[in-house]
C-alpha cells in the first residue's frame, strides 16, 4: 500500500508560480512512475505531467516549458514547479502513482494504482 499526500496549492495571480509536493509513504518509490493530473469543474480529469523511474518526463502540450516535474527518491517525493501561472491552470491537482517496476502509457489516468486526496491551485487575475 502507497499513501500520496500533496501539498503547496493555494491561490496566486497570473504569472505567479507554485510548486506542488507530494510525499509518499511505503517502500518502492525510486522504482514507481509518478504522475500528476488535475480536473477542474465541470471537466474531466486531466494529464499535466509524469517522470518515470529512469527520471524521463512527460508533459501535456499546454504546460511545456512552464511546469517542471521532479523527483527525489531519498525522500520519497515528487514536486512539479508550476510557472507562468494562467486562469486555466486552475484546478484541483493529484498526485498519482504507478504500479513499481512497470511502464504504461502514462497520460491514462486507469493505468495508476495510488492517488492523493488532491490540492486546490486556483489562478486570478
Amino acid at each position: 500500500q502507497v499513501q500520496l499526500v500533496e501539498s503547496g496549492g493555494g491561490l496566486v495571480q497570473t504569472g505567479g508560480s507554485l510548486m506542488l509536493s507530494c510525499a509518499a509513504a511505503g517502500r518502492t518509490f525510486s522504482s514507481r512512475t509518478m504522475g500528476w493530473f488535475r480536473q477542474a469543474p465541470g471537466k474531466e480529469r486531466e494529464f499535466v505531467a509524469a517522470i518515470n523511474w529512469r527520471d524521463t518526463t512527460y508533459y501535456v502540450d499546454s504546460v511545456k516549458g512552464r511546469f517542471t516535474i521532479s523527483r527525489d527518491n531519498a525522500k520519497n517525493t515528487v514536486n512539479l514547479q508550476m510557472n507562468s501561472l494562467k486562469l486555466e491552470d486552475t484546478a484541483i491537482y493529484y498526485c498519482a502513482g504507478g504500479a513499481p517496476g512497470r511502464a504504461f502509457s502514462v497520460r491514462n489516468w486507469s493505468l495508476y494504482d495510488y492517488w492523493g486526496q488532491g490540492t486546490q491551485v486556483t489562478v486570478s487575475s
